[in-house]
């Protein structure tokens, strides 16, 4: 690892990915660029272990040295070596009443175990989510039964009426006010992770695991769940679509989009 340059963290909908859920072809030959000179590329995102992989292997994103943060963070996993080298989570009594608290606000949420979305509603909100991702699902009463040890995640859906998603979140972050972050990483999705953690938490540990200035760390993302990893990073970079609390908590905005090769120039800089 003496080699390496940089370490850059990108987040995937909506930033690596383009609106289609793709990776362009410009922004895979610079990324390649990138990781060819010996920098180390990874895979920041809210999505599950297993959705990450997936999107991993479907664009040929796996190169040497790489590493996935997933669930906002929460867990980091060296790709060489297939090992989970960062892991937090929920207390598992929390994630049940917190399923059992958005049943009394008539919300969606869901969790995650090594295999299964883990949830007890089979409606659009889950419908939606799985357009987007191939992980399986196992639907339950109590996730809780299902679980070999505390998730990193839950996560609530609403398609239709922000209002009361936000009376639940309004709800969760008095209960649990030392216990639980929320940060939404879409305007429907709202995420519930260990307090105190999220994708700035993977920037600082990989740096240090990993002996490598904080200053040589890149993180861009477009959603409130990436603030922390571009204010984390030596560099913040926000996607010219991203939302504006994320573009103020930036050093630079991207000059095109995520459907017009954003990242280019900043992975060109670093090549």
């Amino acid at each position: 690892m003496s080699k390496v340059k940089y370490i850059f963290f990108s987040d995937l909908d909506d930033t690596l990915l383009n609106t289609k859920k793709e990776v362009l072809p410009d922004t895979y030959a610079a990324l390649k660029k990138f990781c060819d000179n010996g920098n180390i590329f990874v895979i920041c995102s809210g999505r599950g272990l297993d959705s990450a992989i997936k999107v991993q292997k479907k664009y040929g994103l796996e190169f040497p040295h790489s590493f996935i943060a997933a669930y906002n963070g929460c867990q980091i996993y060296d790709c060489d070596s297939k090992k989970t080298i960062f892991k937090v989570g929920l207390k598992l009594e929390t994630v049940k009443d917190i399923f059992e608290m958005a049943d009394e606000y008539g919300e969606y949420v869901h969790t995650y175990s090594d295999e299964y979305i883990l949830t007890s509603k089979d409606d659009e909100e889950i419908q939606d989510y799985r357009s987007k991702v191939s992980t399986p699902i196992l639907f339950c009463k109590d996730p809780t039964e299902h679980l070999d040890g505390p998730p990193c995640k839950v996560i609530c859906i609403d398609l239709h009426d922000h209002e009361k998603q936000e009376r639940f979140r309004a709800a969760v972050s008095k209960k649990y006010a030392d216990e639980i972050d929320t940060m939404y990483s879409s305007p429907y999705y709202l995420e519930l992770i260990p307090k105190g953690y999220g994708k700035g938490t993977a920037v600082r540990e990989l740096a240090k695991h990993l002996d490598i200035p904080i200053e040589n760390t890149i993180a861009a993302g477009d959603a409130e769940n990436d603030n922390s990893m571009l204010i984390a990073a030596g560099l913040g970079v926000a996607m010219l679509n991203a939302q504006e609390a994320t573009k103020a908590s930036a050093d630079i905005i991207t000059e095109t989009d995520c459907d017009h090769d954003g990242l280019v120039p900043i992975l060109m800089k670093y090549c």
